[in-house]
This record gives C-alpha cells, structure tokens and sequence, in this order.
C-alpha cells in the first residue's frame, strides 16, 4: 500500500510513521512521499532522515485553504506518486470537495480528540478547558464535512487531576504516534 503524508508542521506523527515503518510495523504499506504546505516545516527533514523524498508544494495566499492553483498543485503531485492512502498529519489546511474527490475514500485524518467531541482546531485545548475526565485522539476517514468523516479508531486519554495542559498534550500527542501508525498497518492488511 502506497502512502503519501502530508503536514505542516513539526511532523511527530510523520516521524511516528517512518519510525513504524523502519521497524517493520506498517504492514504492507510503505511511504513513498511526504509534502508539506510549509517551507521549512520540521516534517521535511523527518522524510530526509528516513530516506522518504519530503517536498514542500506552494499552497498559495490562503492559511487555512488552497487557492485554485495550490488545490491543482497538490493534487497533481500526489496523483504522481499513484497512492493508496494519503495521511493528513498535522495537515492545518481545509480541503475542498475537488482534492477530497481525487481521493476518494484514500485520505485518513488524525485529529487530537475523541470525535465527535472537539472538532477543529485546538481539540487539546478545548478538552482541556470543558474539564471532561477523558479525551484521546481519532483517526478517520476525510469527508467535506471537517471531522465528520466515518471514525475508523480511537484511543482514548484519561485526564489526571494533576495533569497541566502541557502534560495533556505530551499524553495525546504519544497516544496518537501509537494509534496512527497501527491504523495504516491494518489499512494495507485489509487492502
């Protein structure tokens, strides 16, 4: 199975996966490429270390979204490498319709809390300021509706009385290097 990340950021999930995969542990599936929508984001040097090809595509004026030409640059450049499964991780940028249409039932999203419960940004965060006793992480299949697609597994974090926001973070962010990864293994197997 053939699997392309993208990210934009410091890229801990991407390096979760390659980790993975050095290790023997992605299945059947294998990443053949990484891009991200930022120059220099850490992400790219994680595809460097592991031998991956990382590359940054331009994903036009908008933060949050691809303009026009940026969609077509992705899409393009991800149809290129013929993959399988596209992993959004810490991928920042809305996808419309078109790119979500590309890839029809090939992108998985990982989100920092147990859908449906905080969606969007800062999932952490707003876990955190709810005060709920549990949250976690989510993987699921990317749909127009932003973390709505169908859940394909969770793993779920118990919030401690003596935990810090910080601490929180650290716990979800090593739950999700765990449950991501898993996922994509039994992805390629089901394949």
């Amino acid at each position: 199975m053939r699997v392309v990340i993208l990210g934009s950021g410091r890229g801990g999930n991407a390096e979760a996966i390659l980790k993975a995969q050095q290790q023997n542990q992605l299945g059947r599936a294998g990443v053949v490429r990484i891009f991200s929508d930022k120059q220099g984001a850490g992400i790219l040097a994680h595809g460097q270390t592991h031998g991956v090809p990382a590359t940054f595509l331009d994903p036009g004026p908008f933060k949050t979204k691809f303009d026009d030409a940026g969609e077509t640059r992705h899409i393009d450049a991800i149809s290129a490498c013929a993959p399988d499964l596209v992993v959004l991780a810490g991928f920042m940028r809305i996808l419309k319709p078109r790119f979500i249409d590309a890839f029809a039932n090939k992108i998985i999203n990982l989100h920092p809390s147990l859908l449906p419960s905080f969606p969007g940004l800062d999932g952490i965060g707003q876990a955190w300021r709810r005060g709920v006793k549990i949250t976690g992480c989510t993987v699921h299949y990317v749909t127009a509706e932003v973390d709505g697609g169908p859940i394909i597994d969770q793993a779920a974090v118990r919030i401690e009385k003596t935990d810090t926001l910080e601490t929180l973070e650290a716990k979800v962010h090593a739950a999700e290097h765990a449950l991501l990864p898993a996922v994509i293994a039994r992805l390629s197997m089901e394949k």
